[in-house]
């Protein structure tokens, strides 16, 4: 089992990649602003769903991967660092987007359908793939049993994260989009924040060696 202040740093990790705009973020906000929050959840179950979609298809993955290619760690490294990177200059530079600055004229749709669309929006989501392959890697270690629970534990762990944020911020959408709307200063410091924490992230991967 992978020791609990490892867990916490992984964590960290999974809170700042939830609330960095992409795909799933902007879905989930743009249906509870248009439809409510009962549409917002749907489409947060459809979203959870990709989660363990991704999950099984990484884990099995990294377990052949780790063992049959060595250097596949630092690849996998490498691509974390420079996306991390990436996210954190996405985040502060001019006219970037804030995290509820999305499209609020979108036509309401089925029970069915939100939830279809919610799992294959994060199922083809490329941020949560590079997320799950460039990270597990730095918190998996021999010496703490099987691979494959391993992943796992980070998998149920990541999810938890990421549930519990959206399901947060679908109950809250429509108030805090106000607020920010209406507080312009909140948004550059959220946006330096996650840009700093991103950052700090990048570093420390960047210095972790393979066990």
């Amino acid at each position: 089992m992978i020791p609990f202040n490892e867990i916490l740093l992984f964590s960290l990790a999974a809170f700042v990649l939830v609330i960095s705009p992409g795909p799933n973020m902007l879905y989930l906000i743009s249906r509870s602003i248009t439809q409510g929050k009962k549409a917002g959840i749907i489409s947060l179950a459809g979203v959870i769903c990709g989660f363990l979609f991704h999950i099984t298809m990484v884990s099995f993955g990294l377990t052949a991967i780790l063992f049959a290619v060595p250097i596949a760690y630092t690849i996998l490294k490498t691509i974390g660092v420079v996306y991390l990177l990436y996210l954190a200059f996405q985040a502060i530079k001019p006219n970037s987007k804030g995290i509820f600055e999305t499209p609020n004229n979108l036509s309401p749709d089925k029970p069915g359908k939100l939830f279809r669309i919610g799992f294959l929006t994060n199922v083809l989501n490329p941020k949560v793939a590079v997320f799950y392959l460039s990270f597990f890697p730095q918190f998996i270690k021999p010496e703490y049993g099987s691979i494959f629970t391993q992943s796992i534990q980070l998998g149920i762990t990541q999810i938890i994260v990421s549930f519990s944020v959206n399901f947060i911020i679908v109950l809250t959408a429509s108030k805090v989009s106000v607020f920010f709307s209406n507080n312009p200063v909140w948004v550059k410091i959220q946006k330096w924040f996650m840009a700093g924490v991103l950052t700090a992230l990048a570093i420390k991967m960047s210095l972790t060696k393979a066990q």
